[in-house]
């Protein structure tokens, strides 16, 4: 399934927002990570500013999460557990080489989860079709979900900016 069709099913309601789960799964590990496994000195050089953006990744990707998951749970669907995809970023994914790259990183996971939510929305907006759960309640979260990723994009590129000058 493509988001660029339109979601016309309960089933491709569900594996879409399960999808979202995942995202959400990989931007929190990945963003936790790079917490984790800084060298004593690298998590040195990391000033406060950017140490409270991974921190508040990881929590605000963990509702988003939650978030999803009562979605999906309302469908009666099976989610893909944590696990699964931790072994799936522990396999791809290597720790940051420095601070630039956590920046670059986070940027990219926070305008990946925008982009899929904005057409996530899309695809829904597109179709008539009415879900066994609430059309307006899946898009009122999707929405919310939507505009703290376009915060966070523009947090980490203020930083980015900041670091620049």
């Amino acid at each position: 399934m493509s988001l660029g069709q339109r979601v016309t099913t309960d089933h491709q309601l569900a594996r879409l927002l399960q999808i979202g789960v995942v995202l959400e799964e990989v931007v929190e590990a990945r963003a936790d990570r790079h917490l984790a496994e800084l060298d004593p000195e690298e998590r040195a050089a990391l000033d406060d500013e950017i140490e409270a953006m991974l921190a508040d990744a990881v929590e605000e990707s963990a509702e988003h999460r939650d978030r999803l998951a009562a979605l999906v749970d309302d469908l009666d669907a099976e989610a893909t557990g944590f696990e699964e995809i931790e072994a799936l970023v522990e396999e791809r994914y290597t720790a940051p080489g420095d601070t630039d790259g956590v920046l670059y990183d986070q940027l990219c996971n926070e305008e990946t989860a925008y982009k899929f939510y904005d057409d996530f929305i899309a695809a829904i907006e597109d179709s008539e079709t009415e879900f066994s759960v609430d059309r307006e309640h899946v898009l009122a979260t999707l929405r919310e979900i939507r505009e703290e990723e376009a915060e966070g994009v523009e947090e980490v590129a203020e930083i980015m900016e900041g670091r620049e000058e």
